[in-house]
């Protein structure tokens, strides 16, 4: 076949699906160029790869080697489920507010439309529509702004996030497939499928709220155009994972969610002190 590789990695777990997929990708990716090379850097390798996470709430989730810490994690969940740096998007009528382009929870909880008066929830709008008729293929969300993002600096890589309820011996699973246009495997690629499990679950309760039944998850599609991993820290990559998967067992590579929960929720008021301190 010519072209970009198109690889499938699977997993129990987050953890597990994560890591198959770099190994996949680090033996099967093709050399390609970026934008964001500098002089002396290799080319990434990249693919079109598709994840699957069998049972996105199984243990062990956290993956110890995602470039960042438990408190890094957490910042990163309340920025996209509960909006926490949304006033730090850029008023897109100052050409002089160098703010950020946008927020997952903008784009997901709040999604303007220039000619319309009220934006759309779309998280809102996708249990609604599941509630009511649970073999929808047409509960989705987008974040796509095309009077927008074809041309700032900074677009959307997270494109759409899709739904569909499935019955199975008399109890209701949430299925999720999630799409991205561009995919930092190494550096972002867990932090976005652990918050967008949780988003997952967010729905997934929000719809038993509404049709008075309980609604369990199901297995979590991740899927992206571009999975790639940058030539500039390929021998962080290989001395840090790729090491660390002769070093230790897969269990000393991860962390049970339910060991650290605490942590990470004591981590709360810190975060919120530190976005606060980003907006003065």
């Amino acid at each position: 076949m010519h072209g970009i590789p198109v690889l499938m990695a699977r997993g129990k777990g987050i953890a597990e699906a994560w890591e198959n997929s770099l190994v996949l990708l680090d033996r099967e990716g093709c050399a390609l160029r970026t934008m964001y090379d500098k002089d002396g850097d290799p080319p990434s390798k990249d693919c079109t790869m598709t994840i699957v996470v069998e049972e996105p709430l199984s243990e062990p989730m956290i993956h110890k080697d995602f470039p960042g810490g438990l408190e890094d994690l957490q910042e990163y969940v309340m920025e996209v489920l509960e909006g926490i740096k949304n006033h730090l998007v850029r008023d897109s009528h100052d050409p002089d507010d160098t703010r950020w382009e946008y927020t997952y929870n903008q784009r997901l909880f709040h999604y303007a439309v220039p000619s319309l008066d009220k934006p759309f929830d779309q998280i809102e709008g996708i249990a609604q529509k599941l509630a009511a008729t649970p073999y929808s293929r047409r509960a989705q969300a987008i974040t796509w702004k095309v009077w927008e993002d074809n041309d700032c600096y900074d677009p959307a890589c997270l494109q759409s996030i899709w739904c569909r309820l499935t019955e199975e011996e008399g109890e209701l699973y949430l299925n999720s497939n999630i799409r991205f246009r561009s995919n930092d495997a190494y550096k972002a690629a867990f932090m976005n499928m652990f918050a967008l499990t949780r988003l997952q679950g967010l729905v997934a309760r929000r719809i038993g709220e509404l049709c008075g039944r309980q609604v369990r998850l199901g297995r979590y599609v991740h899927q992206a155009d571009s999975y790639h991993l940058y030539g500039a820290y390929f021998q962080e990559f290989q001395e840090r994972f790729l090491g660390g998967l002769q070093r230790r067992s897969f269990d000393e590579r991860t962390f049970h969610y339910a060991d650290v929960a605490d942590i990470m929720e004591e981590a709360r008021p810190m975060i919120l002190k530190k976005v606060e301190a980003m907006t003065e």
